[in-house]
């Protein structure tokens, strides 16, 4: 109820303040397990995501978020977990494979921070998960700045088939997977 709610208030700000435009949610399934995999160029992404998705979104943010009272009941209610900085913890992996068991999509920023540039080299994360749960992985992109009535899109892709390497499932299939996922991503940033 109070992601419904937050989800709302948000569309007031986001389509008046940031002018928010997404396009391609009839890629996102109607239901069963998706990982979204979006580059990540500010504090405001998760919920920008959150509100253009047309199903409830669960994201990682780090642990130091957390340790806040106010702050930690509110991003839990709104779907978020902890995830400690310099690497994901086993229960960081257990909750998001349970979290795909159930059904659920999960958004995970490849690069593991924020990048403005492209720079950073993305990690395998995203597909580990992808491999274990058989999730399906949906790329997205974010361009714009968050800028007062500046505009922000949000491209939403198709879903990206990682079955042959899915079946390989070695280290180099896995970090090929991230590759292709990775060049779907930027695909998407030069579409804006």
């Amino acid at each position: 109820m109070l992601y419904s709610f937050l989800k709302s208030l948000a569309g007031v700000v986001f389509s008046t303040w940031f002018r928010v435009k997404a396009d391609g949610k009839e890629h996102v399934p109607k239901e069963g397990a998706v990982i979204v995999c979006c580059n990540h160029i500010s504090m405001w992404d998760p919920v920008v995501i959150g509100y253009v998705m047309p199903r409830p979104l669960r994201y990682m943010a780090k642990a130091e978020l957390f340790r806040v009272p106010l702050l930690r009941q509110l991003i839990t209610k709104v779907g978020a977990f902890p995830v400690k900085r310099g690497g994901v913890s086993k229960e960081t992996i257990r909750q998001s494979l349970d979290l795909l068991a159930a059904g659920e999509m999960l958004l995970i920023f490849p690069e593991g921070t924020r990048n403005l540039d492209g720079s950073s080299a993305a990690k395998r994360g995203a597909v580990n998960l992808a491999f274990k749960s058989g999730a399906v992985i949906i790329p997205a992109a974010i361009t714009g700045t968050y800028r007062p009535f500046s505009k922000v899109a949000v491209k939403i892709g198709e879903p990206v088939d990682l079955r042959q390497l899915r079946e390989i499932g070695t280290t180099e299939a896995q970090l090929e997977a991230t590759e292709i996922i990775m060049q779907a991503i930027h695909r998407l940033k030069g579409r804006s």
